[in-house]
């Protein structure tokens, strides 16, 4: 009986299922939470040719990718930004062998059930869709790509892997240019607000670029280009420029409730 005894102990483990260890270790939730505190609205300059694409630019984790690729991609839906330019990630999502980051809110090209509202625009009673073509995104889409899954990362090796197309440092230009700005222009750009007074370039740096640009010649020749963010249902900022500085900013809603938003009021 002790015999048998010894023996069952001897073979209990082996009867036992033995599960596989993991030889990789995992991206953990805590970690994703880190990454998209450190990284999420990070506005960067781009160090290469980056175009608008309908699918996530591959991007390897070992800092390759295909040039010509993204090229071509640019020929055929344009480019969200050039060398010297600045971009921001506006989101990033998880795969198992992805980052995915989205840049200026990425591109949108399908049609949505609220691209039908229209508001008015200019002088006359002229209406326009609020969102048209691919004007409706000026951004696009990158896919860190790992070999088999994503490791645990820290926000700033996420932004040592992309130093080959972004810079995360190197803001000098637009920083120097911030503080020749009067007070009440520096408030606003931090503030994420457009100013009457403003001009293009203290736009972008304070609302990013718009989603839509529409010129319209007034009765007495003046030309008003309006310059239109945000997306209904919610809240449409429109900012309008009139000799390339702005005249007026506006702030209206999209109504929520119905199959149909009421049609938007004239912004001027």
């Amino acid at each position: 009986m002790i015999r048998l005894l010894a023996m069952l102990i001897c073979l209990a483990p082996l009867a036992l299922p033995q599960g596989k260890a993991d030889p990789e270790a995992r991206l953990s939730d805590e970690d994703k939470i880190e990454l998209i505190r450190g990284l999420t609205a990070e506005s960067v300059t781009v160090k290469v040719f980056l175009p608008r694409s309908k699918k996530a630019l591959k991007f390897d984790a070992d800092g390759v990718y295909d040039k010509s690729d993204w090229m071509e991609t640019g020929r055929e839906y344009g480019p969200v930004a050039r060398v010297g330019d600045l971009v921001k990630i506006t989101k990033i999502d998880f795969e198992k062998d992805k980052i995915v980051l989205q840049i200026n809110d990425g591109l949108n090209t399908k049609g949505k059930w609220y691209e039908r509202i229209e508001g008015g625009m200019g002088g006359g009673n002229r209406t326009v869709p609020l969102s048209r073509g691919q004007s409706r995104s000026a951004g696009t889409t990158v896919a860190i790509v790992f070999p088999s899954r994503v490791p645990p990362l820290k926000p700033a090796e996420v932004k040592k892997i992309l130093e080959p197309i972004f810079d995360f440092e190197k803001r000098s230009a637009t920083e120097n240019y911030f503080d020749t700005l009067p007070p009440e222009i520096q408030e606003a750009i931090k503030a994420k607000r457009a100013e009457v007074g403003m001009d293009r370039d203290q736009v972008v740096m304070a609302l990013g670029q718009p989603r839509d640009r529409i010129r319209d010649h007034q009765d007495d020749g003046e030309e008003i280009e309006d310059w239109i963010y945000g997306m209904p249902p919610g809240k449409i900022t429109f900012v309008s420029f009139s000799e390339g500085k702005v005249i007026k900013v506006k702030d209206t809603y999209a109504g929520l409730g119905g199959t149909i938003a009421p049609r938007l009021e004239s912004p001027r």
